[in-house]
């Protein structure tokens, strides 16, 4: 169904599902949506779903693709876990996201290649009923050829060695300043609806230290691109998305002021579409930093939990 809140903003809502693990609404603190994440990464290095972890009708996707749980994908492959860890733990949603890096086809913990992972697990009745992932590899040639020259590390390389999420990500926002959900979301999504129009007059409302990260590379204010977000948005980045869709915001920690989303970001004249996870720091209704993980996916790819005309569309939606 859709719900509207403040401003006209239409959002879709997913069934909402009884909060509380077990018998408590109140159980599931930050904590242990954070060690859902740990035990869903141990279970996958070890190749293993179990009943006390999943529910037994859990849904995966990775890279948009339905797969079966336990068997294919970085579940066939995972061989260790990185160091770079990053929770959107959403307490009142039970659900969590989370950025990190992992390993994939090593013959120990630490010899495979490193790898982002961008996630969303769900929680319901003490099990994990909703597998999201991301798996963003080093970009392989096809037919043998060899790899075209880049300026960027590979993408697991370059999170991992960001070492830890930014302090200000860490910072705790008064309870009495917190803006409601909806408000976090509608700040966040000014980011996607400016980068779409593409005009440079659009409403930007990024703080003046703003930052951004991708790939874990840093994005403005740098050597590689001297601009910051605001002046980025009013001069630098027109006529480069056609169209940023299948906003599925997915994870909102109050506390610290945190909205996660995965989306699409369409370049119609070169028939590509980057797939992504994205995470923003909101600040008395601005956004302060903004980090994301992505990968080049088939055009006009979808998410998997989308409708067509949901992924087609730019409306944001609330995942819950």
């Amino acid at each position: 169904m859709k719900i509207g809140i403040a401003g006209g903003l239409l959002l879709v809502a997913i069934a909402l599902p009884a909060l509380g693990l077990a018998a408590t609404a109140s159980t599931c603190n930050r904590e242990c949506l954070e060690g859902y994440v740990n035990r869903y990464l141990d279970a996958m290095q070890a190749h293993k779903v179990s009943d006390d972890l999943f529910a037994r009708n859990a849904k995966f996707t990775e890279n948009g693709v339905r797969l079966p749980l336990g068997n294919e994908g970085l579940w066939f492959r995972m061989s260790g876990k990185g160091t770079y860890k990053f929770y959107v733990p959403d307490v009142e949603t039970r659900q969590v996201a989370f950025i990190g890096t992992v390993r994939e086809g090593g013959k120990t913990t630490t010899d495979g290649t490193l790898i982002a992972l961008a996630l969303r697990l769900k929680i319901v009745n003490d099990r994990i009923t909703e597998v999201e992932q991301l798996a963003i590899r080093p970009d392989v040639p096809l037919g043998g050829a060899a790899a075209p020259p880049s300026r960027f590390p590979p993408v697991g390389e370059a999170v991992e060695k960001m070492g830890a999420p930014h302090a200000v990500f860490r910072e705790v926002i008064p309870e009495a300043k917190r803006p409601s959900r909806e408000e976090m979301i509608k700040t966040a999504n000014y980011y996607f609806t400016g980068l779409q129009r593409n005009d440079g007059k659009g409403y930007y409302p990024f703080t003046d230290d703003c930052d951004r990260f991708e790939n874990g590379m840093q994005t403005t204010n740098s050597a590689f691109q001297k601009m910051g977000c605001k002046k980025q948005f009013e001069e630098g980045l027109k006529n480069v998305v056609s169209r940023v869709r299948d906003r599925r915001f997915v994870a909102v920690d109050r506390e610290r002021g945190i909205v996660f989303a995965f989306g699409f970001f369409d370049h119609e004249q070169i028939n590509w579409t980057w797939q992504l996870g994205e995470l923003f720091k909101i600040e008395n209704g601005q956004i302060r930093r903004i980090e994301a993980v992505f990968h080049r996916a088939p055009y006009g790819i979808n998410s998997g939990w989308s409708t067509y005309e949901q992924g087609m569309s730019d409306e944001p939606q609330i995942v819950r």
